[in-house]
């Protein structure tokens, strides 16, 4: 069943057009990537479906309901990961989950939120005190508060280093297994192929292929494309996480 309906959406910005009519779904309980370089107009895309921009032309529905004449409705369904920007600097992590929450008007206990992203020993820091992946997954919990049906993750493990991103990885795969769909964005090829069920890479606005990450793989493969070097059964990420632990270091 699809949560997630897009249909031939546009948007310019005068002459410019970032979103050149795309259409897709997203499947309840999924995991959806959208891939493509910068400006390729995939976080416009998420602006547009989190009620964030609006949109000059096409279709959105989320849960069923029609974005032109439900957004407060689909705000109330979906989490939108914050910037480092969006948290009160003088506030805790607990504060701010309160902070949160009353603004949602949702009851919340923080710390089972923060003991969820792995952070319960954090509860009395501040967010500038986190490192990278503690940022993240603290991001992460704030789009729990109100029990979201579907969260948009854009581009969640830039800058983390191999432990923190496979750490957040797993945060992901757990949020799909209680049954939240995911809406993703990643240059990270090997972040897509491993999270997504299905991905749409998008260019100049339009979305130019469409699939699971297995199937895309197997028609290159089937066109004829080789590696000019030779894969192998590991890669340098495996050599570095075997030699250092795959644990979490974090301060």
């Amino acid at each position: 069943m699809s949560i997630i309906k897009v249909e031939n959406l546009v948007k310019q910005y005068g002459t410019f057009t970032a979103v050149k009519g795309i259409s897709f779904e997203v499947q309840q309980g999924t995991i959806f990537g959208l891939l493509g370089p910068n400006g390729a107009g995939k976080t416009t895309t998420l602006e547009i479906i989190e009620t964030l921009r609006p949109k000059t032309s096409g279709k959105v529905w989320v849960d069923g309901m029609d974005l032109d004449t439900h957004p407060q409705q689909i705000k109330q369904i979906i989490g939108v990961q914050l910037q480092a920007s969006g948290f009160y600097p003088n506030l805790n992590l607990k504060e701010l989950i309160e902070l949160f929450a009353g603004l949602y008007n949702e009851t919340v206990d923080p710390m089972e939120l923060l003991r969820s992203v792995n952070l319960e020993d954090k509860a009395r820091s501040k967010f500038k005190q986190l490192s990278g992946g503690q940022k993240q997954r603290f991001s992460i919990a704030t789009t729990l508060i109100n029990k979201p049906k579907v969260i948009f993750l854009d581009e969640p493990t830039t800058g983390l280093d191999p432990q923190a991103r496979r750490n957040l990885w797993d945060l992901i795969r757990q949020l799909k297994q209680n049954g939240t769909t995911i809406v993703i964005t990643t240059h990270y090829m090997d972040e897509a192929e491993e999270l997504c069920d299905r991905v749409a890479i998008v260019d100049s606005g339009t979305i130019i292929r469409e699939d699971t990450p297995d199937h895309l793989i197997d028609q290159l493969l089937d066109s004829g494309f080789q590696r000019t070097k030779k894969t192998k059964e590991a890669n340098l990420e495996d050599v570095f996480l075997n030699l250092t632990g795959k644990e979490l270091r974090e301060g």
